[in-house]
């Protein structure tokens, strides 16, 4: 199959990567992702890791290079606020301007705050089966795998203070440095100016801002961080990086390392420039305010599937990430699966599964939409998955599978906890006027009467010639009237499938015990 002409955004920045080794000579690719575990990792974080896995994906079937994933934790950075979502509040205040690595672990479950947040992060990774190699700051810069590139930065100290000066206040001017010591005496992470550099002996100079002495450090072996931006260019260049997504709000934090990147030698990476998720209000969500979903919130209610498939979606467009896009989510999950089925070959490429399942993906022949059973569990009035699913093999049953039951089975799981934590009593059924009672009873009336083979199309088309007798002028205000009727709401599956799945005298008898 050829791939020369697809056009779905994870092949289209693999070929980025392909044609930036046209003028290189390297034996191997790197692509990047970091975050900094100042907060507990949100679900943003997790995307940008799943959708440079798809990039990753993309290009081994564009290349035969290796190519790897590094996950960077920024775990020696200071920590400078504490989180709202935590316990232990007055611990973590009293530990503020400290590497990340020395901060008490607020949960007491692991040696540091961010030996919990990385742990976290890499148990999610790890339970989506991703390919990743993890990359700590604290163990890197104190191993001296850095040094290298430190070094350099400090031999262009001038010229990375003649980028980074113009992009700052004139107060943070003052103060500003690429290199952050770390204080023997406090061991926090100072925000100082530098006094004095110097190259032959690797060391800087300030002033203490407590004592006034005046203290010379060392700035290899984790003596001193860099300042992010001059460490995520010198990160590029230590590591090898060739691609690295960011959100929009790092467009000119991307541009500044990318210039002190080339100071010091390196080539910055290909790049996409994806929008952010944002909360239920619109607002960024954020690891310090602990607003949206978490990973482990959506996979309370659908499976991680339906998680890839939201992330996949238009990376460039800003999206909400709060629970009521999660059925949709699945729903658009599954009409992805089924089109992927009779799709020619040579388009499979385009649709989201495929990378979801890396070329993959299963088959669920007759598989119900999640908002359709999410109005099964309401018209059934149980929590009883094995009742559920007796009306669920019944559809499925033509031209079905064993592993549709199964998969159903899970879904079933999750619609009726969806159900219960948010449809529960916030559904307002519609009272009919004497014209939607007399359509109803027609169409109660004609359904009662109809051949037990009758298929979801017979009763589509049935529910169609009764609506078109009395709503000719407003079909979609007839459809309206019957999702008001059986489900409280103005939209819902298609009524043959429903009446098919839940039968015909149940449907009926939901009808009329509606008061028609």
């Amino acid at each position: 199959m050829s791939l020369d002409n697809r056009n779905s955004w994870p092949f289209e920045e693999a070929r980025k990567i392909v044609s930036r080794l046209q003028d290189l000579n390297k034996e191997s690719v790197v692509l990047e992702t970091g975050y900094g575990p100042s907060g507990l990792p949100h679900i943003g974080t997790f995307g940008e890791v799943l959708r440079t896995t798809f990039v990753l994906r993309a290009f081994r079937r564009l290349s035969d290079i290796p190519a790897k994933l590094f996950v960077f934790s920024d775990d020696m950075d200071g920590f400078r606020k504490v989180p709202s979502n935590v316990p232990n509040q007055e611990l973590l205040s009293r530990h503020l301007d400290k590497p990340l690595t020395s901060v008490p672990d607020p949960f007491e479950q692991y040696e540091s705050f961010a030996h919990h947040n990385n742990a976290m992060l890499r148990r999610f990774l790890d339970s989506f089966g991703f390919e990743y190699e993890f990359k700590s700051s604290t163990e890197m810069y104190r191993a001296g795998i850095f040094n290298g590139c430190i070094s350099n930065i400090l031999e262009h100290y001038d010229e990375v203070m003649d980028i980074m000066l113009p992009s700052l206040r004139e107060e943070r001017q003052k103060t500003y440095s690429p290199f952050l010591p770390i204080c023997r005496r406090t061991g926090k992470v100072l925000q100082v100016p530098i006094i004095e550099t110097n190259v032959a002996d690797k060391t800087i100079t300030y002033r203490d801002p407590e004592t006034g002495d005046l203290v010379e450090v060392p700035v290899l072996d984790g003596h001193c961080k860099l300042q992010w931006k001059a460490d995520w260019g010198m990160r590029w260049v230590a590591l090898g990086v060739d691609y690295e997504m960011n959100g929009k709000d790092l467009i000119d934090s991307f541009k500044l390392s990318s210039r002190i990147c080339r100071v010091v030698g390196g080539l910055p990476p290909e790049n996409l420039t994806y929008e952010l998720f944002l909360d239920e209000k619109g607002q960024k969500i954020s690891k310090s305010k602990g607003n949206g979903l978490s990973m482990d919130e959506w996979l309370k209610y659908a499976p991680s599937e339906s998680l890839a498939f939201y992330m996949y979606q238009s990376p460039k467009r800003a999206k909400r990430l709060y629970f009521d896009v999660i059925p949709n989510a699945m729903d658009d999950y599954i009409d992805a699966l089924e089109a992927f089925q009779t799709e020619p070959e040579d388009k499979r490429p385009n649709n989201p599964v495929f990378h979801i399942h890396d070329g993959a993906p299963p088959n669920y022949p007759e598989c119900l939409k999640f908002s359709m059973l999410l109005n099964l569990v309401q018209a059934c009035n149980t929590a009883d998955e094995d009742i559920l699913i007796e009306f669920v093999k019944k559809y499925v049953a033509v031209g079905g599978s064993e592993e549709t039951i199964i998969f159903m089975r899970t879904m079933i799981k999750f619609a009726i906890t969806y159900y219960e934590d948010f449809v529960v009593g916030t559904r307002k059924f519609l009272v009919p006027d004497d014209r939607q009672k007399e359509a109803i009873r027609t169409l109660c009336n004609e359904l009662s009467t109809m051949p037990q083979s009758s298929s979801t199309n017979d009763f589509q088309t049935k529910a169609f010639e009764v609506g078109k007798r009395f709503f000719s002028e407003d079909m979609k205000g007839w459809f309206k009237t019957l999702y008001g009727v059986l489900f409280g709401s103005e939209s819902g599956p298609k009524i043959g499938s429903f009446i098919y799945l839940y039968g015909v005298n149940n449907t009926v008898n939901l009808l009329r015990g509606r008061d028609i």
